[in-house]
C-alpha cells in the first residue's frame, strides 16, 4: 500500500510484460488493479527484505528497474536510505523462450515443469516449435532460429551443443530425433529434482515453509517498523 500511493500511474502502465499480456491473453479479465498493480507487489517484495540483488530473467528487467524506481522516490520523499536499490542478477542463460517461441510463461502454457515427468516432457518437447526454414529432412537446419537448439545450448552437457549445432547444420538427423534427444537430456537432468520432490512429505514441506515463513516475518517485521516510523514522522 505505501508503494502503490508513491507510484505514478503512467510507471506501471508503461511496463513490457503489463502490454504483452493485454495482447496475448484472451479470455481472463485484465483491466483490474490487481493485475496493473502486480510489478508494485513485486517491489514491495523485494525491498520488504532490503534485497541488494535479485535473481531475474532479461524480460524481468523493466520490473526490477521500475522497483528500483520506487525505491528512489520512497527514500527520496522521506529523506533517508531505508531501501537499497537492488541490482539483477543474471546466468549465462538470462532468456529462454517457450516451447511456441513466445516468452515463456505458465499463463501461455508454453513451460516445462521442473515436477514433469519423462512422459509429460517428450510430449511438450515433441510440439516444440523447430528452424521453419527446414522443410525435408535433408535440409540443412539453421540453429541460431531453432528454439530446440535453444535448450540444447542452455541444458546439454559437456561438448554436446556443438554436436548438435553440427548435426543440424549439416541434417545429419532430423527434427523428430532432434527433439527425442533433447526430450532425454531435459529428462535426466530434472530427474534428481523429481526424485527429491517425491521423497518430501507433507509434514516435511510444512516444517520447511514454517522455518522461511519464522526467519522472513522477522526481517519483514523490523522493516515495516522502519517503514512506519518514517512515514508517520513526515505526516505530523
Amino acid at each position: 500500500m505505501v508503494f502503490g500511493d508513491i507510484t505514478p500511474l503512467p510507471w506501471v502502465e508503461r511496463c513490457p510484460t503489463y502490454k504483452e499480456q493485454l495482447r496475448e491473453i484472451k479470455g481472463r479479465e485484465l483491466a483490474t488493479y490487481g493485475f496493473l498493480g502486480y510489478p508494485i507487489l513485486q517491489a514491495a517484495d523485494i525491498a520488504l527484505y532490503k534485497a541488494n540483488k535479485v535473481p531475474v530473467g532479461i524480460d524481468q528487467l523493466p520490473h526490477l528497474e521500475l522497483a528500483r524506481e520506487i525505491i528512489r522516490r520512497f527514500n527520496g520523499l522521506y529523506k533517508k536510505e531505508i531501501f537499497p536499490e537492488p541490482e539483477p542478477l543474471l546466468t549465462d542463460t538470462p532468456k529462454l523462450l517457450g516451447l511456441d517461441n513466445r516468452k515463456m510463461s505458465k499463463s501461455y502454457g508454453n513451460c516445462i515443469f521442473l515436477s514433469d515427468d519423462p512422459s509429460a516432457i517428450s510430449k511438450k518437447v515433441s510440439g516444440m516449435i523447430t528452424d521453419p526454414q527446414r522443410i525435408r529432412l535433408n535440409d540443412p537446419g539453421h540453429p541460431d532460429i531453432c528454439t530446440v537448439f535453444s535448450y540444447y545450448a542452455a541444458f546439454s552437457p559437456g561438448g554436446m551443443r556443438a554436436e548438435a549445432r553440427a548435426w543440424c547444420e549439416n541434417a545429419k538427423i532430423g527434427c523428430t530425433e532432434c527433439k527425442s534427444r533433447l526430450a532425454k537430456i531435459l529428462s535426466d537432468m530434472l530427474s534428481p529434482i523429481r526424485e527429491k520432490r517425491q521423497k518430501l512429505t507433507d509434514s516435511k514441506i510444512e516444517e520447511i515453509l514454517a522455518a522461511g515463513s519464522g526467519k522472513a516475518k522477522t526481517l519483514a517485521s523490523q522493516t515495516m517498523d522502519d517503514v512506519r516510523g518514517r512515514v508517520h514522522l513526515y505526516m505530523r
